[in-house]
């Protein structure tokens, strides 16, 4: 493991440790509230900006969208990013979110829509769920390389440009492998070195990049303004998901530069929950009440 995933990895081993010694995880501790213990965070991630991206939610979805919509509401979230509309036209997604006062920012669409003919539609689409934003989720995988890669920022700067006559932005959202040096180069750096930050920008999934050995806090820094969406995703101490504020990643210290990199949507995303509304309702109590 590498000196950046340590930095954001914790062990089963320490929170055990901390727990016997009656101290909190970092996570634990993040919710403490101004005026009380330490008083040193009064940060907060605002309410306006608390999401779910709706890949967490497929399995309800599938049966009863509005339904599912309105919980979300009922828990507390503003926001969401469409996955997936499970039959139903943006119209009618449209039409279900304005009654359960819920708003879309984002919509996911796949790279060969936006690289290709598609991309009208997909933009006037986004713009009738109400959205900003454009979102690439992946890359074919035998992009996986800097030629690939270069030949992505390219056509992201094409879309992007179009997607601006309409008000709105591209983005591209990681996983771990976007965060491989191949042949001595960052995959992920080609990305952010060659598009236009005019045109292009990073939905940051937290969870991908600190397993692909990134570090949020550096490239909010690195390459300021160019993350307007997260994916607030953690890491059970095995590697595998957990719901937010209850496994390993230390969002405090990730949320610290947030805002040099332009962070407006913290959207929570957990892509195996058990319980679906159980780990929307666990992540929303945590994100809520985080102070950092």
């Amino acid at each position: 493991m590498n000196s950046t995933r340590r930095a954001f990895l914790g062990t089963a081993g320490a929170a055990a440790g901390l727990a016997a010694l009656g101290m909190s995880t970092p996570a634990a501790a993040a919710t403490t509230r101004p005026g009380t213990g330490t008083g040193r965070r009064r940060r907060r991630v605002p309410p306006s900006g608390i999401g779910m991206h709706l890949f967490t939610m497929r399995t309800p979805l599938a049966t009863d969208f509005r339904g599912t919509l309105e919980r979300l509401a009922e828990i507390g979230y503003a926001t969401v990013g469409v996955s997936g509309r499970h039959g139903h036209s943006a119209a009618g997604i449209r039409r279900m979110l304005d009654e359960t006062r819920l708003k879309a920012v984002l919509e996911h669409v796949a790279y060969t829509t936006v690289t290709g003919s598609g991309l009208p539609q997909a933009i006037e689409d986004v713009r009738t769920l109400g959205g900003s934003w454009v979102v690439v989720p992946s890359l074919p995988p035998e992009m996986h390389s800097p030629a690939g890669y270069r030949e992505a920022a390219r056509q992201f700067n094409i879309a992007g440009r179009v997607a601006r006559e309409s008000g709105l932005k591209v983005l591209f959202h990681n996983h771990d492998g976007d965060h491989d040096v191949v042949d001595g180069e960052s995959l992920y750096g080609i990305l952010l070195k060659e598009t236009d930050p005019e045109l292009v920008g990073f939905e940051l999934d937290v969870y991908w990049a600190a397993k692909g050995g990134d570090d949020p806090r550096r490239l909010f820094v690195t390459d300021r303004r160019r993350f307007p969406v997260l994916h607030v995703k953690d890491m059970a101490a095995n590697g595998g998901f957990e719901d937010v504020g209850s496994g390993v990643l230390d969002f405090p210290a990730m949320f610290d530069t947030a805002r040099s990199g332009g962070v407006r949507q913290w959207l929570v995303e957990h892509d195996a929950p058990a319980d679906p509304f159980a780990s929307a309702l666990n992540s929303y109590r945590y994100l809520s009440t985080l102070r950092y």
